[in-house]
């Protein structure tokens, strides 16, 4: 039984929000790093591949929202070619900073427990291993295996029904909830440890800003759920799908800022060196911010005037 559009685009969907929660526990992962014992030990070289695997998670996580925000902000939820190509190029782009991030992460625990030449070996191993199977094995078998077969058909835009949208929304909403919880968790554990109470009161304030935008993030990606269950008694309306498109699209804008504000804290640990640290957090908050709200609002237009 041949598998909808509908289906595919749901599954894509999924397949984005199975990447985001990786992605979010690494980053956590890099951000709790700075606050252990263990960091001070870290050489030079340590430290910078510390900072190049976090700003590359950043990556990962912009290219991973985008996709979905153009979904509601470009094409209103209606499931079109356009967004078809963009959910699978996005996702696929979004594995590459993924996997040098992980093989960078491997580096850096094995060199610190095993020295360099480990590190570098299994880092390099995993490094490998990510690309063959992520990409290389797939269009291989793509290529020399499916296209012989596939009788490929293709399929005109036409208009989404409001159960598919609503039911989507949600999904979209869920691809960013783990992420913002998982990061929401290692915040909350890093206030606790030892070497929080030993950074400046700058990078404090900021952290727990950090803290409280990422919180303001999950209420507001709950609560089209919520609107859903109580107010819509679990109806699909137009109605409905405005109001948690509006909040899904408005809770990224506090996610932009926590996680850039988290990246300042921790690049001034990395670098230890502010006016970098403040570099970094701004552009980082700056490609968020194109990538998830002002693109897809000027691809908008662009649509609208052709």
């Amino acid at each position: 039984m041949t598998s909808t559009i509908e289906q595919r685009f749901q599954v894509a969907l999924d397949e984005s929000r199975l990447l985001m929660l990786a992605t979010q526990l690494l980053f956590g992962f890099q951000l709790s790093s700075v606050f252990t014992d263990q960091f001070a030990s870290f050489t030079l070289t340590m430290r910078q591949v510390d900072a190049s695997a976090l700003l590359l998670l950043v990556v990962a996580l912009a290219l991973l929202l985008t996709p979905p925000s153009q979904h509601r902000l470009v094409e209103h939820g209606h499931i079109t070619g356009r967004i078809r190509t963009c959910v699978t190029r996005y996702t696929e782009a979004a594995l590459l900073p993924f996997a040098i991030s992980l093989g960078l992460d491997v580096y850096l625990v094995f060199t610190h427990s095993f020295g360099e030449a480990m590190g570098i070996a299994v880092g390099a191993m995993i490094f490998v291993a990510s690309i063959l199977l992520w990409y290389v094995a797939e269009f291989v078998y793509r290529v020399w295996i499916l296209e012989k077969d596939r009788n490929v058909t293709k399929t005109g835009d036409a208009p989404t029904d409001i159960f598919t949208r609503c039911t989507q929304l949600l999904t979209e909403a869920r691809i960013a909830l783990p992420g913002a919880q998982a990061l929401l968790g290692f915040q909350l554990a890093v206030m606790m440890t030892g070497a929080f109470k030993t950074l400046p009161e700058a990078s404090r304030l900021v952290h727990a800003g950090a803290l409280i935008s990422v919180a303001f993030c999950l209420v507001l990606l709950v609560a089209p759920a919520a609107f859903h269950r109580i107010a819509f008694d679990g109806a699909d309306t137009e109605r409905f799908y405005r109001i948690g498109s509006r909040l899904v699209t408005v809770a990224l804008l506090p996610l932009a800022v926590g996680v850039s504000a988290d990246i300042y804290v921790a690049m001034e640990r990395i670098l230890a060196n502010d006016v970098a640290a403040i570099a970094t957090a701004a552009g980082a908050f700056a490609m968020l911010s194109v990538f998830w709200m002002f693109y897809p609002l000027a691809l908008r237009r662009q649509i609208k005037a052709a």
